[in-house]
Formats: C-alpha cells, sequence, structure tokens
C-alpha cells in the first residue's frame, strides 16, 4: 500500500548487528504507548504526597495534578525565576536509531514547554541490551538526541546508563520558568477554548510502523519538532492552562486537566486535526494496547453523544511528542473544543 505521505517498506528490516531484527522489535511496547496506563499509576502514586516545606524552595507545581513537570521557586533566584524538572524516556517508537533519539529529546523537552518553560540542561536515560545491540546504533540514538537539544538551546551534559534486556532513552530536563507565567493544568476556566498544536495520530501510525515497517516521515517530522513555538504562543496570548499530548492521549491529558480544573471539557470530534493516513490504520487495526487502556479509563467520565469506536480510538490514541493542548487560541492553531461550567461528565465529545 502506498499513499501520500506513506513510503511502503515491506518488509525492509534495520540491519542491527543482531541478525536482521528490526530496533522496534526488542520492545514490547513503543514509545509513549508503553506508559503505565493511568488508572493504575495513580492508585501507584496515590498518598505519595510531597515533603514538607523546605527553606531550598517552594514547590509550585507538584504531583497533586499529575502536571507535566515540577516547578519550584528559588528563593534568591534572579529575577524570581523557578526551576522546572522532568523525565521522561521509553521503549524505540521507530527503527531508525538517530531518528528515536530525536523524537524521545524531543518528548521529554515538551514537558518544560508545557508548563510555560524553557530548557536548560539535560541529562540522557539510556537502558541498553549490550551482548544484543551494538553501541554503535546506542551512539546513533543518544547523537538523534543531542541534536534535538542542540535545536531547543539546551545543554546535555551526561547522563546515565544500564545494562537492560529491553532498549530504552530518554533524558531528564531542568529548566527555568516564570512561577508567576506558568500554563498549568488545573487553571482551566469556563469559556475558554481548548487548542490543539500538533495533529493526532502518531500512535496508530507508529503500531503500524511497527507491525509492517512501513515509515512515515510525516510523523517523524511531528514528532521531532519542538513545541518551544506553541508554549511561548500561548503564554504570549495570556494562556494560564495547558498541557501536553503525549501517552494518555487527548482524551486521556484532557479528562486530567478537567478534573483538575473542575470543569467540563467539550470536544469537537470533526474540528480534531489528524495526521495522514492515521484514520485507514485505524480502520485496519492497527491500535495498541496503550489506546485501548486509554480508551477504557477515560468512558466512565465521558459522554461521546453518536461518536463511533473508531472515533473514539483515534482521540484516545496514545501519542508519543504529541503536541499542546492550550486553553486559549493560538493563531495558527485549531480550535477544538471548549471549557465549560462542570457538568455530569467532564468530558464530553459531539
Amino acid at each position: 500500500m502506498t499513499q501520500t505521505g506513506m513510503t511502503q517498506t515491506g518488509t525492509t528490516q534495520t540491519t542491527t548487528g543482531a541478525g536482521t531484527r528490526r530496533l522496534t522489535g526488542y520492545a514490547h511496547g513503543g514509545g509513549c504507548a508503553c506508559k503505565i496506563p493511568p488508572g493504575e499509576l495513580e492508585d501507584v502514586v496515590a498518598g505519595l504526597t510531597a515533603a514538607p516545606a523546605s527553606p531550598n524552595g517552594e514547590l509550585v507545581v507538584g504531583l497533586d495534578t499529575g502536571d507535566d513537570a515540577a516547578v519550584v521557586r528559588v528563593p534568591g533566584a534572579p529575577g524570581g525565576l523557578a526551576a522546572v524538572a522532568t523525565a521522561d524516556f521509553f521503549t524505540p517508537v521507530v527503527d531508525d536509531p538517530y531518528d528515536w533519539g530525536r523524537i524521545a529529546a524531543a518528548n521529554a523537552l515538551s514537558d518544560v514547554y508545557a508548563v510555560g518553560g524553557r530548557p536548560l540542561v539535560a541529562v540522557n536515560l539510556l537502558a541498553w541490551p549490550r551482548d544484543v545491540l551494538p553501541f554503535e546504533i546506542a551512539r546513533e540514538v543518544l547523537r538523534g538526541g543531542l541534536d534535538v537539544a542542540s535545536l531547543a538551546g539546551c545543554h546535555v551534559g551526561g547522563g546515565h546508563s544500564v545494562d537492560d534486556p529491553e532498549p530504552k532513552y530518554g533524558m531528564a530536563v531542568t529548566g527555568v520558568a516564570d512561577p508567576d507565567r506558568l500554563l498549568r493544568n488545573d487553571t482551566g476556566r469556563p469559556g475558554v477554548p481548548l487548542t490543539l498544536t500538533k495533529p493526532l495520530g502518531t500512535g496508530v501510525l507508529n503500531n503500524r510502523h511497527k507491525a509492517t515497517g512501513e515509515v512515515f516521515e510525516h510523523a517523524v517530522a511531528s514528532m521531532t519538532a519542538l513545541n518551544a513555538d506553541a508554549s511561548a504562543a500561548a503564554l504570549d496570548a495570556g494562556a494560564v492552562c495547558a498541557t501536553d499530548v503525549t501517552g494518555f492521549g487527548l482524551l486521556g491529558h484532557l479528562y486530567k486537566l478537567a478534573r483538575a480544573s473542575g470543569v467540563t471539557a467539550v470536544v469537537d470530534a470533526a474540528a480534531v486535526p489528524y495526521l495522514e493516513g492515521a484514520r485507514e490504520s485505524v480502520r485496519a487495526g492497527y491500535v495498541s494496547g496503550g489506546t485501548r487502556r486509554n480508551l477504557a479509563w477515560v468512558a466512565p467520565h465521558t459522554d461521546f453523544g453518536g461518536a463511533d469506536e473508531e472515533e473514539r480510538l483515534l482521540l484516545a490514541d496514545a501519542q508519543t511528542s504529541g503536541g499542546l493542548l492550550v486553553a486559549g487560541e493560538i493563531p495558527g492553531a485549531p480550535v477544538i473544543g471548549e471549557l465549560v461550567a462542570a457538568a455530569d461528565h467532564p468530558l464530553v465529545v459531539r
């Protein structure tokens, strides 16, 4: 099958030095679709509250609402800056190691942008099956991460590695933000539009890539694009509420935002943009387990109206390095819904 925006590679496989098994074949999942399911994760962290107040700074954003990064107001910092900290890593989402590194780095940096911050320095997180995959493959992964961090103006200062049966890569990132101009997931208010800065569909296209070897360059381009401009535009527009869309899908992250803000989020399904080939791939059955778990998690909290199973799966598609979901309008980005006063369901699809 060949479509515009897709390259058919059939059974062509990436040479890894361990036969002809493709890089994605070493992972049980792929990208952010391999996250622990959101409902299970919330059970794990329940009751793990922040430490008591510290003289080293005030925890402005922590674990309470499951926001994208931790933010600490640092006493005496020039300009009243706050420190932003996050970490993100995952199994191979594509077979090309350089692209995997770029995607993983963009995804980790996104958490800083999602709270309105700027990344300063990152350290690599690498798990590698050293007796199975040659280290020249790992080098390509790290090179990809370095190149994207450099585009972001973010230093990479080393990192940590472990010998692991399954390859994993990502970054721990530290940034800065104005603590009085943050983007949070608990500050949404009724009457505000919802804007999405990247199309959905990376999850289903990545799953198709893993299953068939087809390469979707437009999906790679989306996943490696930084959310820096979107974050700056949101702040310039006066937005105070946002999150990024990754492994829990649009509906999962929007549910967390609506629940934390005490509002209902209404999604106009027809206005949601998708990458070319995403809808066809859902119809062909290339839906990850992570996407189905996302849908099962949000279903009890969602009024789906007339949305069919295909639409529901697309809206719950487990994204890797997705865009920002902003409560507010951003020039050039589509409005996909709005926040309204709390109703019977935190989520409504119309």
